[in-house]
């Protein structure tokens, strides 16, 4: 039996449910086909628990180091099994959050996994899904006017390489471990492999880098990027760049060995783990986009217009799945504007310069807007100016005050060309500069807020004020 409705969309993780809450608001009858849980990727994977032990990290060095604030304790251990027990109960309270947000908003839930049919006698144009279950039952046909595909990506490996989960393994793997690895070794120095490197280094694991690039973090603001491998190999962490590893010479001992050549010499390595962490590829495979005109690019990512349409009109393709930035709340973003497209609504859209990156590692990245290398390609006639932590009076008192603030101003206009930040609680601070730069801000505008002292925000401030020539601390 075919059962209708106006939009159905394939994956409810962070992107597919906030859509699907978003259609249910404007009346639409919807439903979601997911068939592990709720909240994806990134509530079960990667945002969240990697935050989670990011956190119990945080708190363990706090204890470290308590004896710079006064406080006399006992020498800490840390607890992988109690920290993985948090995380656990983080995500398990956040599932169940989900669970009744799509419930309380009428949205129906298929749990199986959904396959996109060509026109049949259900539908005379591709679109209709079809819902596949594990167990022995019969296929439920979803008939829908409209189709978002949100179906994530999962990690990508080496070239001809086999990941056997317990000596080489994806970051899948590590949101599961019961005991830590005396040594790791990451291949890939993006977001994925620093956070992870931050993660183990923090709680007593020897991490070892590669990174394939010229260097760690290749599109993020070079200033950032050297002041981070200054901190990190001060921390103990061996970052080595223009290092690429020999898939085919990775053994396996009581450690893995690795060879990888770096400016033309062969080197090998060994540790007890080898995490790929190489970045993510689209899950576009099974779910039947050979049955539509989807077009997919060179790299296996759903092409898509601005309105995030695919070559049919009535099916979209949002978050990880069409190519763009791999974050989360890109993923929202995108879903909401794409369910209000379909509803018939103008809303305005955004570019990438106004999307905030951050990197949740020891220490935090926060990033909005160009970095000075692309402001040099666009020909732009800029400013930069830097504020210290050392200049913040609430990094004193926090006791971390390894960081900076980079501003970039457009000269002729004054506004904001980007914001770049590296240091403590940066992540909960870029919001701020979100909101300038979504409002076309200058520097002039952003000196000119009162900020609360003593409080980090401050150093956007004074960022400001040094672009606007107004320079105080720093």
């Amino acid at each position: 039996m075919a059962l209708n409705y106006d939009l159905v969309i394939l994956g409810g993780g962070t992107g597919g449910y906030v859509t699907a809450i978003r259609a249910a608001q404007l009346g639409l009858k919807t439903a979601i086909v997911e068939k592990q849980k709720l909240g994806g990727t990134c509530l079960h994977k990667g945002c969240i628990p990697t935050k989670a032990l990011l956190k119990s990290a945080d708190v363990y060095q706090q204890v470290k180091n308590a004896a710079n604030f006064g406080v006399d304790t006992s020498v800490p251990t840390f607890n992988i099994d109690q920290a993985m027990a948090r995380m656990e109960n983080v995500v398990s309270s956040l599932h169940q959050g989900v669970e009744h947000l799509v419930s309380s908003n009428k949205i129906d839930v298929y749990e199986g996994f959904g396959r996109i049919l060509g026109p049949s006698i259900f539908s005379p144009i591709a679109g209709s899904i079809s819902v596949e279950y594990e167990e022995e039952r019969e296929n439920d046909i979803l008939v829908s006017k409209n189709v978002i595909i949100a179906t994530g990506s999962s990690p990508t490996v080496l070239p001809d390489m086999e990941i056997d989960h317990t000596k080489t393994i994806t970051s899948d793997d590590l949101v599961e471990m019961t005991e830590l690895p005396k040594s790791v070794i990451i291949v890939g120095g993006g977001v994925i492999g620093l956070e992870w490197a931050s993660f183990l280094h923090d709680v007593g694991v020897e991490v070892t880098i590669l990174e394939a690039q010229d260097q760690i973090l290749s599109a993020f603001d070079h200033d950032i990027v050297k002041r981070l491998k200054q901190i990190l190999k001060k921390k103990g962490i061996t970052i080595l760049e223009q290092a690429k590893v020999d898939p085919s010479s990775i053994e396996k001992g009581s450690e893995i060995q690795v060879t990888y050549q770096q400016r033309n010499e062969m080197h090998n390595i060994s540790a007890e783990k080898l995490l790929i962490a190489v970045g993510r590829h689209a899950n576009t495979k099974k779910i039947g986009i050979e049955n539509t005109d989807i077009q997919l690019d060179q790299k296996g990512f759903i092409q898509v217009n601005e309105h995030f349409q695919t070559k049919e009109n009535h099916i979209y393709a949002i978050g990880d799945v069409n190519g763009g930035l791999q974050l989360a709340h890109v993923a929202t973003y995108e879903g909401k504007k794409a369910v209000e497209h379909i509803a018939g609504l103008r809303s305005s859209q955004i570019s990438e310069q106004e999307i905030p990156s951050c990197i949740y590692g020891n220490p935090e990245i926060a990033m909005i807007g160009f970095t000075e290398q692309e402001v040099k390609l666009k020909g732009y006639d800029y400013r930069v100016e830097k504020v210290s932590l050392q200049a913040i009076g609430k990094a004193h008192v926090n006791g971390h005050t390894d960081g900076f603030t980079k501003i970039i101003i457009n000269k002729q206009t004054n506004d904001i060309l980007g914001i770049h930040m590296i240091g403590d609680h940066v992540t909960e601070l870029i919001g701020q500069a979100s909101v300038a730069k979504y409002f076309d801000g200058s520097a002039l505008e952003l000196s000119e807020v009162i900020y609360p002292h003593p409080s980090l925000s401050e150093i956007i401030g004074e960022a400001a004020l040094a672009a606007d020539g107004r320079k105080i601390h720093g």
